[in-house]
């Protein structure tokens, strides 16, 4: 199983993550699935989905939409059982799902681009695209 680490030290703040999770998505939405906020010291802090060991996502998802892949370790949504309750939303400790303005009626969740190769083995975009590697992709 991967997951993404951030090394907040390295992170400047640029963005590019944030980038290049839209053109990851072919711009499906003009929003990315992470975001950069600052911390109260004032420096950049990376926010992501941590695909938890013991998500609340899915706990509270009352479809089934959101569930957590045995093999691959992450949290995976299927908008065709969403119930639009956003439950996942207001569930996340991390504040890392999010309402897809565009769509309405689906949320916003990192899938590790597991689109982005017929196998799903592609790095995710801002792992590959961050200039100062703060965003690694490590196996657990």
């Amino acid at each position: 199983m991967y997951r993404i680490k951030i090394d907040r030290s390295r992170c400047i703040g640029c963005l590019t993550c944030v980038t290049a999770c839209v053109v990851s998505h072919e711009m499906e939405s003009t929003d990315a699935r992470n975001r950069v906020t600052i911390d109260s010291e004032t420096q950049p802090a990376p926010i992501f989905c941590r695909h938890c060991e013991r998500p609340e996502c899915v706990y509270t998802c009352m479809t089934g939409a959101m569930k957590k892949n045995p093999v691959t370790g992450y949290v995976e949504y299927d908008k065709t059982q969403c119930a639009s309750c956003y439950m996942c939303i207001m569930s996340c400790p991390y504040g890392v799902l999010k309402y897809d303005s565009i769509r309405k009626k689906e949320i916003m969740k990192c899938n590790m681009c597991v689109h982005r190769s017929e196998d799903g083995s592609a790095k995710p975009m801002c792992v590959e695209k961050c200039p100062m590697q703060a965003i690694t992709l490590e196996e657990v």
